[in-house]
């Protein structure tokens, strides 16, 4: 369990669509507050996620092979190989010159509330699908456990927790080199996107696949 949710928590962390928007929040007019707004949803998103799977299970992870056990691998292996899919389709298909999306355009003027709503958008919740899937064998009895399942929302949101306290410690410094970072995210969104939902995909199919034959 360890291991996968370091795997599926930095790549959620690593995802350029929501760090490019997080910059963005960041340079607008109070983008300390609407950067602040953005990271506090996006965490308890996570948080709430997690505590769902704890609530299912009440702390206690479902016996080896039962249905629920199962039935988790099944979907952790369904969702490694949608990204496989997704991924693959995303390398093959033609570059598509393409501009910001339209709500990079309001973001200057958004409310905190809107800053709330934008980080539940951007979440890549098929990670958090799988995330959860894995979150399934925590033992709360031990608190290690814990710690894992909270190191695992804080990985999550790490790079949004550095820029955040970047942006807050150095502002002038931040917000040149923050822009500059937004760049080349922007340049290299493409082959982020698919390297992290192939390597991603690859590896929940594989581990999948071996916790269902083991």
């Amino acid at each position: 369990m360890v291991l996968d949710l370091v795997v599926i928590g930095t790549a959620i962390t690593l995802g350029p669509l929501h760090n490019s928007a997080f910059i963005l929040l960041l340079s607008s007019r109070r983008g300390v507050r609407q950067g602040l707004a953005f990271l506090l949803s996006w965490l308890a998103n996570l948080v709430a996620v997690i505590a769902v799977v704890v609530l299912l299970t009440g702390g206690q992870p479902p016996a080896r092979h039962s249905a629920p056990s199962t039935a988790a691998i099944a979907a952790k292996l369904a969702i490694g190989v949608a990204l496989v899919l997704y991924g693959a389709h995303r390398r093959r298909r033609p570059p598509r010159p393409h501009g910001p999306p339209r709500w990079a355009a309001k973001i200057d003027n958004a409310s905190p509330v809107e800053a709330v709503g934008l980080a539940w958008l951007l979440q890549p919740w098929a990670m958090v699908g799988a995330g959860a899937a894995t979150a399934l064998n925590a033992n709360l009895s031990t608190l290690t456990d814990w710690l894992v399942l909270a190191g695992y929302c804080l990985l999550a949101t790490l790079s949004l927790i550095a820029m955040e306290m970047y942006a807050v410690g150095a502002p002038t410094a931040a917000n040149a080199r923050l822009n500059a970072l937004r760049n080349w995210l922007g340049e290299h969104q493409e082959q982020l996107v698919v390297t992290l939902s192939l390597l991603l995909g690859l590896w929940l199919t594989a581990r999948s696949i071996y916790e269902l034959v083991a």
